[in-house]
């Protein structure tokens, strides 16, 4: 069976990609923005084509011969998004149609078009709509609400909520009824898509057992072994509950806002269709699939985040953008007593419960500030406390270039009056550690102005104390 893989570096798409070439009876190809995402290993061994569904030559190109396709895009993003969806879904199944595709999967949100329906589930319904408009290709269109799994959106927003607040004032939508669904599931019910043998449009609306959203905040606190308090507060407004969750969990002010507003909408399941064809699935309970992501994150086996695909994408544009970088504050140390392969896995270890290697009051005091007016923040962490990859979030950075023995490169994602980026390079016997910014404006240049004596002992005292414990290592 060949088969098409879109949103291969999507927290859901990262995961369902493992489990797709897990099996012998499907060739799969990868239709994806960047190659950069993809390990060297992957991209040797199966087929990938570089793209996206605004570009119809890639993506026909990336359709040409394929039995059935998976579409986990969207673009939110971009302020546009909502329309850019239905440019993109639309594109997709037009070229589908002209390629003779079979079978169209697609992952969307649970709910129903009303007066209430946030903007954001609107147009995951819209794009579904779209998608299943075609007369000659199939669409199977499974609808989940609150997915639970290790760096999901949901689970970690939870999950911060109730490990740091012991007493929490909740708003009146915490009362909101929900069917959470544990990732392992949703990926097995796209996998069975696959083998799906009825030959009609579906919608699968796909969930466990119906909890509000204080139910499911009290059985986090159960399965972390802790006692909460809610007290509800109704008069708490979407703009106050937004900034709420900015401050305690790792999701910026804007997500956070997008994610309050779909909650004035139950997201219940609407059909019986998953248990009518794909009987074989039976959904874990909530506590369950809490306890599963918990032990993931404990055992360092986070395989996709939420955050991993959020962001600026990097491409070739950005490498002519640090060489006219207006200011640059470089470090070098010799390392010719060390071994190299000791300083890459020091310097690509930073950040998360790592730290900073020094002064992580400070760096941590950036992230509060960048949390107060909307920024990422330092709560992202990492996924791995070990390993990095090309396109995942690092605390308020993204990972955008990794040279194993060689380079790590990093784009700064907070706020801030202009664009920068941080480097720890290994040339010959040399650890060379570079900040680069290009200002916006004449406040940029007073910012970097300003922050010019903690820059000399932060990156000072950064890259003796990596050369210190690679030392040691």
């Amino acid at each position: 069976m060949r088969v098409l893989l879109t949103g291969s570096s999507g927290y859901i798409g990262r995961r369902l990609k493992q489990k797709l070439l897990e099996k012998d009876d499907i060739q799969l190809r990868l239709f994806v923005r960047n190659k950069k995402t993809l390990s060297n290993n992957l991209k040797e061994n199966i087929e990938v084509i570089e793209g996206d569904t605004f570009d119809k030559k890639a993506l026909e190109k990336a359709l040409a011969g394929v039995d059935t396709a998976y579409y986990l895009i969207h673009s939110l993003n971009s302020k546009e998004y909502k329309n850019l969806d239905k440019i993109s879904a639309q594109n997709f199944i037009d070229i589908a149609e002209k390629c003779g595709l079979k079978r169209v999967i697609y992952l969307g949100g649970l709910g129903v078009k009303n007066e209430h329906t946030s903007e954001h589930l609107l147009s995951r319904i819209e794009t579904g709509e779209v998608l299943s408009s075609s007369k000659k290709v199939q669409t199977l269109w499974f609808r989940a609400g609150v997915i639970i799994g290790s760096g999901s959106t949901s689970f970690e927003i939870i999950r911060n909520l109730v490990e740091k607040l012991p007493v929490m004032t909740t708003p009146k939508w915490v009362e909101t009824k929900a069917q959470p669904i544990a990732v392992n599931d949703v990926i097995n019910y796209l996998i069975e898509a696959l083998y799906h043998t009825n030959k009609k449009n579906l919608t699968i609306d796909i969930g466990s057992e119906q909890l509000s959203y204080k139910q499911m905040m009290l059985q986090t606190a159960k399965a972390l072994g802790l006692k909460r308090v809610l007290i509800p507060l109704p008069f708490l407004s979407i703009n106050l509950s937004s900034y709420w969750l900015n401050l305690f969990t790792p999701v910026p002010f804007t997500v956070a806002k997008a994610l309050i507003e779909g909650l004035k909408s139950e997201v219940i399941i609407q059909n019986n269709n998953a248990q009518k064809y794909f009987p074989q699935i039976k959904p874990i309970d909530f506590l369950s699939s809490v306890k599963k992501a918990v032990k993931e994150i404990e055992t360092n086996q986070v395989i996709s985040r939420w955050s991993d695909n959020s962001g600026k994408i990097w491409d070739k544009n950005h490498t002519k953008e640090i060489a006219d970088a207006i200011f640059i504050d470089r470090k070098i140390e010799d390392i010719k007593d060390i071994s190299k392969e000791n300083v890459y896995k020091t310097f690509i270890s930073i950040g998360g419960n790592n730290g900073w290697f020094a002064f992580d009051m400070l760096w941590k005091i950036r992230g509060f500030l960048d949390k107060a007016v909307g920024g990422v923040g330092l709560r992202r962490g990492r996924r791995d406390q070990y390993d990095l990859r090309i396109g995942e979030s690092l605390d308020f950075w993204k990972v955008v270039d990794i040279k194993k023995d060689e380079r790590l490169l990093l784009y700064a994602q907070m706020k801030l009056p202009g664009t920068a980026w941080l480097e720890f390079k290994i040339e010959d016997d040399k650890l060379i550690q570079s900040a680069y910014f290009y200002p916006k404006g004449v406040f940029g240049r007073l910012y970097w102005y300003s922050l010019i004596p903690l820059h000399y002992f932060v990156f000072n005292n950064m890259i003796k104390s990596i050369i210190k414990k690679a030392s040691n290592v």
